[in-house]
């Protein structure tokens, strides 16, 4: 794992941190080329907040090893403190000193660095520049909104040049339109930096658009670790459907296959309708199997169209782009955000297509 432009490669080996009676995080292992922006995603209790801790120094791993370039930063008998692992921190409740001005603030870090003062005070006048805060630098953290305040924090995080960055779900506490002003500050400057970045997040849509590995956590343990388009299309269970997004989860009835990989579903609420879908794990004798539509999989037509099954709309909201609708097409089931650029009014009668690509059949139970 060499250096690329500053930044560093990353393992974690077996890693696994205990609270007492309860397992933080189990065995967990990845391995990331210098300069790649990884993002954990998962719910609330996943382990990703403790994973991220053990990356920065804050917790000790129960067992396991940490790499860090070419580093040893935690393992049996090796613990690298913090502020010796050359890494930067971003926090989710901003963590700026209140007694300093946003100039000062930015400047902190540097404060020990080797640089001349002029270096120094023109780095921090680029990363104001860059990050939209020129104006600002006077100013203290009381004085600035939440988005201003993370702006100065990833300036901070970007000001020594750290060959990796840990987020902490640095947009959570933003509102809409600054959270997606924020993400796209985000991915540009530190892949302009080449930083190797750590992102933790709940969110999937952030997920997918920042990241170009996707570690899913669920319970402590890894569920799946590849691309965002991979884990998109396909999931390594239904946990990992269920939780990047999914419009409908139905019930199997009967299933035939069709292909490789592929099988022909019935409904219970469309018996005479065959929905071809693609099985992303290998089915064998399972005990409970749904058909997972994504949202991308649904088209919406009139009610006089050929084949498709029948639906009413529940359901309708501009977007924007469109509509996303609600349709119920059966007794308890219900597809969501069916996006259509024609608006079908609540209650009209439509037929609903399924695109094979984008509905994926697996068993039901799967962490």
């Amino acid at each position: 794992m060499s250096d690329v432009s500053g930044a560093v490669g990353l393992a974690m080996t077996g890693l696994t941190k205990v609270f007492g009676d309860k397992i933080a995080l189990s065995d967990v292992s990845i391995e990331i080329d210098p300069g790649t922006f990884l993002v954990l995603l998962g719910p609330s209790g996943s382990g990703k907040t403790t994973l991220l801790r053990c990356l920065a120094g804050i917790e000790r791993p129960t067992s396991g090893q940490i790499v860090i370039g070419s580093q040893v930063v935690a393992g049996p008998r090796v613990f690298v403190e913090p502020e010796r692992r050359g890494l930067a921190m971003v926090f989710q409740d901003y963590a700026l000193w209140p007694h300093l001005s946003v100039r000062k603030n930015i400047t902190f870090p540097l404060l020990r660095s080797a640089l001349t003062t002029s270096d120094r005070d023109a780095r921090v006048n680029d990363l104001l520049e860059r990050v939209g805060i020129s104006a600002l630098a006077d100013r203290f953290p009381n004085q600035l909104s939440g988005g201003e305040q993370q702006r100065v924090a990833l300036a901070r995080a970007l000001a020594g040049h750290a060959g990796l960055i840990l987020f902490d779900e640095p947009l959570s506490n933003l509102d809409a339109d600054r959270r997606e002003q924020l993400r796209i500050e985000i991915a540009t400057l530190t892949r302009a930096t080449g930083a190797t970045v750590v992102y933790i997040t709940h969110d999937q849509s952030e997920a997918f658009a920042l990241s170009d590995r996707v570690g899913v956590l669920n319970q402590g343990r890894l569920v799946q670790f590849n691309t965002p388009e991979v884990i998109y299309r396909q999931p390594a269970n239904a946990f990992v459907a269920r939780f990047t997004g999914v419009a409908g989860e139905f019930r199997v009835e009967s299933l035939r296959p069709c292909g490789e990989n592929r099988y022909e579903v019935a409904l219970p609420f469309a018996p005479d309708l065959r929905i071809e879908a693609v099985a992303t794990e290998d089915l064998g004798t399972p005990r409970e199997v749904s058909l997972f539509v994504r949202a991308a999989g649904v088209s919406l037509c009139g009610a006089d169209d050929v084949g498709g099954a029948r639906g009413v709309v529940v359901d309708v909201a501009f977007n924007g782009r469109g509509y996303e609708h609600v349709v119920s097409v059966g007794e308890g089931a219900s597809l969501s955000k069916v996006f259509a650029t024609t608006r079908y009014d609540r209650l009209s009668p439509v037929k609903v297509h399924f695109d094979p690509a984008s509905c994926l059949v697996m068993e039901s139970k799967g962490i």
